[in-house]
């Protein structure tokens, strides 16, 4: 069945893609959840589950030591630059508090992929060295248990 052409031009232009195109004329896309509800993940939300979930592991290996510790999360540090750089977490042993900054952990930390994963991957590492700083401990020496087999 031969197709007819309606232009004369052989190399039409490429549609432009995008994520609100209108599709067969049906309106532009909007959220799985609707207009009215929130989003089902965000970053802030992963970043604060994936904070309470290694506290909550810490503390079970750590009972003690940790039981009466505050963990909070800001924004950021209210001084913008220490002498070392942007600080990630501060801890104060005298207040038994540790605060986490959410935008210098996900977005000064360097990923060589940078996917869920090791998004995660960097906010853990952050939380188990501020504990170890709290305790006055090596990293490593929070969780022998956990890293036996390598």
């Amino acid at each position: 069945m031969a197709r007819s052409q309606s232009s004369t031009d052989p190399f039409p232009a490429p549609t432009r893609r995008g994520r609100g195109r209108d599709r067969h004329g049906r309106g532009i896309r909007s959220s799985a959840t609707g207009p009215y509800l929130p989003p089902l993940r965000t970053r802030i939300g992963m970043f604060d589950m994936t904070i309470a979930a290694t506290v909550d592991y810490l503390r079970g290996v750590w009972p003690a030591e940790l039981s009466s510790v505050r963990f909070e999360v800001a924004p950021g540090p209210d001084s913008a630059m220490s002498v070392g750089g942007v600080e990630r977490w501060s801890v104060d042993s005298v207040a038994r508090r540790v605060v986490f900054y959410r935008l210098p952990i996900q977005r000064l930390s360097r990923l060589h992929r940078n996917d869920e994963f090791h998004q995660r991957m960097i906010i853990e590492s952050c939380v188990f060295r501020a504990v170890a700083e709290y305790l006055g401990k090596d990293p490593w020496d929070l969780a022998p248990e956990h890293f036996r087999h390598f």
